[in-house]
């Protein structure tokens, strides 16, 4: 028997156990006393400058940022200062533009003959480390039936529409993603806010965080909240980065993708 198939059966008994009540920090010890993790683990750089923004000057810019401001209007009504929901739903949208600009960045390496510079990988890790958020935030804010309902509402039509407007330009596309992650930074700053107000209790890190961000093991929602709104911080720079290469007339494979955080 192989070592990926039976990494596979151990993560299928795994999950078999947890079905059957096993409590979830029970299984992310067994999980890690077989050294079976189903995903890599890193330490965020807190120390990433959060104030940074790309003032907006072309057109494609000025409409970016635009459409972006104009998604936070009704979120904010909707979710208003339940940032633990608003987390959850804002990483379910989050983690679609890098596997849309990756698989496209994927199938256009296979059709040409090409590299990718790195950056399928890149945009590939950024889907995932999105994901990470909303398996995080998942124990931490349970979602209602009608939010659940949402996503599947808001995915469907973001995911075609991002999908189309990268087709039809990857310059405002990768734009666009920069500036939902300034908004992201801001939303999690308010988060951090209302923690220490006392206003949301600040519970114990989930493990699933504990073990994906490397935190000590008395680390709380507040820590959990500071290491995702870092990654945020890195997805900013990465995506205004890559609108910066087709602005400048290149395609992201003639730069180097900036790999190797997560």
């Amino acid at each position: 028997m192989s070592t990926k198939l039976r990494h596979r059966l151990r993560v299928v008994l795994v999950i078999t156990k947890m079905k059957k009540g096993l409590p979830v920090i029970g299984v992310f010890n067994l999980l890690k006393s077989q050294n079976q993790m189903p995903w890599e683990t890193y330490k965020a750089d807190v120390t990433i400058d959060l104030t940074k923004h790309h003032k907006p000057t072309t057109f494609l810019d000025k409409m970016a940022y635009w459409t972006v401001k104009s998604l936070r209007w009704p979120t904010d009504i909707f979710f208003q200062r339940r940032y633990g929901c608003r987390a959850m739903m804002l990483e379910t949208v989050a983690a679609v533009p890098g596997m849309v600009g990756g698989m496209l960045l994927h199938c256009k390496s296979l059709r040409r003959f090409e590299q990718s510079g790195g950056w399928i990988k890149a945009l590939l890790e950024e889907a995932e480390n999105e994901r990470m958020h909303l398996m995080t935030f998942m124990e931490v804010a349970k979602p209602k039936w009608y939010e659940r309902a949402l996503v599947i509402t808001v995915q469907g039509v973001f995911f075609n529409a991002y999908f189309l407007g990268y087709l039809l330009s990857p310059k405002f596309a990768h734009r666009m993603v920069g500036y939902l992650e300034e908004e992201a930074i801001h939303s999690y700053t308010e988060f951090l806010k209302e923690l220490d107000k006392g206003n949301i209790e600040n519970v114990p890190a989930p493990a699933i965080a504990i073990d994906y961000w490397q935190l000590p093991q008395n680390s709380t929602l507040r820590d959990v909240v500071e290491v995702v709104r870092a990654d945020e911080a890195h997805h900013r720079d990465v995506n205004h980065f890559a609108s910066d290469i087709h602005y400048q007339g290149r395609e992201l494979r003639e730069a180097a993708a900036p790999i190797g955080y997560h």
